[in-house]
Formats: C-alpha cells, structure tokens, sequence
C-alpha cells in the first residue's frame, strides 16, 4: 500500500539521514522524497513516499516522533490532501515533431523554458497521475532528459500544521 508522510523537522544538520535510516532500517524504500523550509526558515517540511506493510509504517511513524528534531509526522494515507508534483523533461523537438510536442505541452498546460535547435525542455506540474501520462505521451517523440519532484502535499481544508495539533 501507497503511503505519503508529511514530516515536520528542525532545519538542521544530520536530520535528513536519521529520518532515512528509519525507512531503511526496517525495510521501508522511500519512492520519493521531497525537503524544503517552511514559513519559519528554522523548520523544514519532508514529504515521503513510500510503500509497504501498514503495521511496519505505524513503528516507523512512532519512531520518527521520538526523534528529538521531529515536531510533528501526518500519514495522509487515510486523509483527503492535495498532492502536486513539478517536472521538468527535454524532448526530442526535430522540424517534424516540433507542433505535436507543443500540442501536447499545451493539453497539459506545460511551459517550455528552454528552445534548442533539436529540443524543447517543459516544466509540468500537476498529480502525479498527470505527470506520468505527460510523460508516456512525449515518449514516442524521444524523451532526453527526465527529472520529477516527487509529490509534495497538504491537507484539505482549514486545519493547518498548528491546528493539527
């Protein structure tokens, strides 16, 4: 099963690993993982992705609560959230592609922030549902380069981080 964690973290060294060591030392792979300040500069937000067993999950989830740097861990797994994921990719843009690549970057609402003679390079955002069909429809045309995000998300409605408490 699909589980997405949001962490609320002091912003300071060495937090990163001892938050990834509790995934890996119980067998847990993180898909994706996402770290970036909050409003408060001092306090940083990781958004993990990761799949398993929900009994496993739930010590994890204990356990990053112990941590001394950890002020606050939702699973959202159970809880409605907006969920939104950036892309940027490079594709193969030759004279004979260049419309259908800019067809399909204009269906997805994509950016191109780059021009080169044989490329176009698109900024996405978007579930990541929408990103991956972005990405199978530009396949066909040569994809070059390829980098995601991974999702970042938040709660649905009023309660925040402070009133969550």
């Amino acid at each position: 099963m699909k589980h997405t964690i949001s962490v609320l973290v002091e912003n300071e060294f060495g937090v990163l690993p001892r938050v990834a060591g509790l995934f890996s030392g119980r067998g847990f792979n993180i898909d994706s993982l996402s770290v970036a300040p909050t409003i408060d500069e001092s306090i940083s937000r990781m958004t993990i992705v990761t799949s398993g067993d929900e009994r496993i999950l739930e010590q994890v989830t204990k356990q990053l609560n112990k941590l001394i740097d950890v002020i606050k861990v939702i699973d959202f797994t159970d809880q409605d959230f907006v969920e939104r994921e950036m892309l940027l990719v490079k594709v193969t843009a030759e004279a004979e592609t260049r419309a259908e690549v800019l067809r399909i970057a204009d269906i997805f609402r994509a950016n191109v922030v780059d021009v080169t003679p044989r490329s176009y390079s698109l900024e996405a955002t978007g579930t990541p549902q929408k990103i991956n069909a972005l990405i199978e429809l530009l396949r066909p045309l040569g994809l070059k380069e390829l980098v995601r995000s991974g999702p970042v998300v938040l709660g649905r409605g009023a309660k925040g981080w402070k009133s969550a408490e």
